[in-house]
């Protein structure tokens, strides 16, 4: 039954990515187009002079991680406003060190020195607060545990995407998005040099000014993009390549730009993936984000992508079960309250419909659990996680 629904859909409906995707909690995003722009600037290209603090693009070099089986210590950074809840984080990750800072309580132990640019002023301030005292790992994420921008292999949690970051990549990479869905976001999202104000990135316009202030010797990109939304991960050895007065510069400017704290923390949005891989487009893989970030391997890109359009076929009969029951409501209701000849005019829904649909819909619900387990299970052997990420491995190696 599970196979017939597969060629039903498949041949008579468009599938997961002939649509807008809904994500997460609901909200819809457009989709993405086919090709990518990714540009690197390196050292030779910026001067050594220093601008008012501001220091040249440094060299970014891929990081080693430590022998297998050891640990790493790990911080997770996060801002708060004084009204969030965030007792999920003790209670789903006790044993990670925690930095949240109160963005809106400069009576805080911890809390920037003034509440602008969302998630940016915290971020900067515990880099600049830290940077001495840095752990192997910091983890830069929002508040809330539950969120469309979260991943949807991790049900959308906070807690299981910290749980399962795997350090070692981290390590490798120096810079590691937390977000493997590239929409929004990739693979081309900002334009810099547009005029025309688009709804959906308001602080696109204002993204060149800020870049010739931010990064006065960098030329502005063609495009910038990366998954969003400004929850990342970063070694202590990535931060370090960049120097204190540099963190301190960008604080400056956030602290003194005209720009309000929702543009400017939208705009800084699509600039961290440039401060730290010298890269205005990083937009690694979906499926080996997955693999080596969190160890969710599937067999190849294919069966990643089968994942996905059964949950847009589950997502579809849902939508027609819903109809059924709102139809089967409706009559009962004008029965109910005596509008017999109402009722007789509604749509009768198919006998027996909904049951259908419940057993379709349970068995694609079970589906996507189990190829998920599967996938886990997959991604425990460190090889194959070397494999979808397209680095050597040899015995011994960890992850």
């Amino acid at each position: 039954m599970v196979v017939f629904l597969y060629q039903q859909i498949t041949s008579d409906r468009p599938t997961w990515r002939d649509v807008p995707q809904i994500v997460g909690m609901g909200e819809v995003v457009p989709e993405p187009t086919k090709s990518a722009t990714t540009t690197s600037y390196g050292p030779e290209q910026t001067s050594s002079k220093n601008l008012g603090g501001w220091d040249p693009m440094p060299s970014f070099r891929p990081g080693r991680p430590k022998p297998p089986g050891s640990n790493y210590t790990r911080t997770l950074v996060m801002p708060r406003m004084s009204d969030e809840n965030v007792d999920w984080v003790y209670k789903e990750i006790p044993a990670i060190n925690k930095a949240i800072y109160v963005a809106d309580d400069p009576s805080a132990p911890l809390h920037p020195p003034k509440n602008k640019g969302h998630e940016v002023m915290t971020y900067l301030t515990y880099i600049i607060d830290n940077y001495d005292a840095l752990p192997d790992v910091s983890i830069f994420m929002h508040a809330h545990r539950y969120s469309w921008h979260n991943n949807d292999l991790h049900h959308h949690d906070a807690a299981e995407m910290i749980k399962m970051l795997s350090s070692e990549r981290v390590q490798r990479q120096g810079y590691m998005n937390m977000r493997c869905h590239w929409n929004p976001g990739c693979p081309e999202w900002i334009h810099p040099g547009v005029m025309e104000e688009d709804i959906n990135k308001e602080e696109e316009t204002m993204i060149a000014r800020s870049w010739s202030e931010l990064f006065p010797h960098e030329p502005i990109p063609r495009v910038l993009a990366v998954p969003c939304c400004a929850q990342f991960a970063l070694s202590r050895d990535r931060i370090r390549t960049i120097p204190l007065s540099t963190f301190n510069f960008y604080r400056n400017w956030l602290l003194k730009t005209e720009l309000n704290d929702y543009i400017s923390g939208r705009i800084w949005e699509y600039l961290w993936q440039f401060v730290f891989t010298g890269q205005s487009s990083v937009c690694p893989t979906q499926h080996a984000c997955y693999c080596d970030g969190y160890g969710i391997c599937f067999d190849g890109e294919a069966d990643f992508d089968k994942w996905f359009e059964i949950r847009y076929n589950r997502e579809q009969l849902l939508g027609h079960l819903a109809e059924w029951r709102a139809k089967a409501t409706a009559i009962e209701d004008a029965k109910d309250e005596g509008r017999l000849d109402e009722a007789a005019e509604l749509e009768v829904p198919e006998l027996g419909k909904d049951a259908q649909l419940e057993k379709e819909i349970e068995d694609l619900t079970w589906e996507l659990s189990h190829r998920r387990d599967m996938a886990v299970e997959r991604g425990r052997d460190p090889r194959v996680r070397a494999l979808h990420s397209g680095r050597e491995w040899k015995d011994g190696d960890g992850y």
